[in-house]
């Protein structure tokens, strides 16, 4: 493709989503379902136009169609926003918990969330005495099935969703120590049940032991995982209880009761 042929298309493509955007914001200004009429004068654009776009953020979920030639927004953008919502929220919940950790471990502390088949950390608390390299930044990505926080959020799925993702991702490893077996990657998970905590022993980088606990939302959901970070020979089995304790700490300040416990 020509160099003015990619521009173009960009210039289409930037184009189409600001005329989306138009459109969806658009609509929230309505309480009620609007007409494909007024949305074209709204947003200036020609109504086949507002009609072809309105039409694939309908098959997206993020309009809906309330009846013929009428729209509303859609339930994806509600999804969309409790996510964000748990997201900034438990980062905000976190922060104080992890920091009185990584004081009493002086070692890395990881705060992560589940996208899809990999854990993105999403805050960390650190310092130079770890005695350990921080090599993946906020924002990084890692493999469910190669991290103590992975396993948690695998743990929480059923075993038909445990084996599509094996068949997905290929359990890939990085190193002789990774996990790439599936009836070897379900007997950790079932010790992650039981233990109600789970571990990293050198899976993802040689050199580096991690324990991840749960951190739930107030519906009882698993949405974070909390985890230590030290170098192999210093991590210390006493930690585990205190990392149970502050995940469930934090856990508590989004509104989770434990099941059993009174409300």
């Amino acid at each position: 493709m020509k160099p003015e042929q990619t521009a173009e298309s960009s210039q289409i493509s930037i184009q189409v989503i600001e005329r989306m955007i138009s459109l969806l914001d658009a609509l929230a200004q309505y309480p009620d379902p609007v007409s494909l009429k007024e949305l074209s004068t709204v947003t200036g654009l020609h109504p086949s136009t507002a009609h072809r776009i309105l039409n694939d953020l309908v098959v997206k979920r993020f309009v809906d169609r309330a009846e013929a030639g009428s729209y509303r927004l859609g339930m994806r953008l509600l999804e969309l926003g409790n996510i964000v919502k748990s997201r900034l929220n438990v980062r905000e919940a976190a922060l104080d918990f992890m920091r009185a950790l990584h004081r009493k471990t002086h070692q890395t502390i990881n705060l992560s969330v589940r996208q899809g088949d990999e854990i993105v950390y999403i805050d960390r608390s650190f310092s130079e005495r770890s005695g350990m390299q921080v090599v993946r930044a906020i924002g990084g990505r890692a493999p469910l099935h190669l991290t103590s926080t992975g396993k948690l959020f695998l743990s929480a799925d059923d075993p038909k969703q445990v084996r599509a993702y094996a068949t997905r991702t290929g359990l890939a490893g990085h190193n002789k120590n990774s996990i790439t077996d599936l009836a070897k990657l379900e007997r950790e998970l079932s010790l992650v049940r039981a233990r109600g905590y789970a571990r990293d022993n050198e899976e993802l980088e040689l050199g580096v032991r991690c324990m991840a606990a749960g951190i739930y939302d107030d519906s009882g959901k698993l949405i974070a995982g909390l985890s230590i970070s030290a170098p192999a020979d210093r991590l210390q089995e006493e930690w585990v209880e205190d990392l149970v304790s502050t995940a469930g700490q934090i856990s508590a300040v989004l509104g989770y009761v434990p099941e059993g416990a009174a409300a």
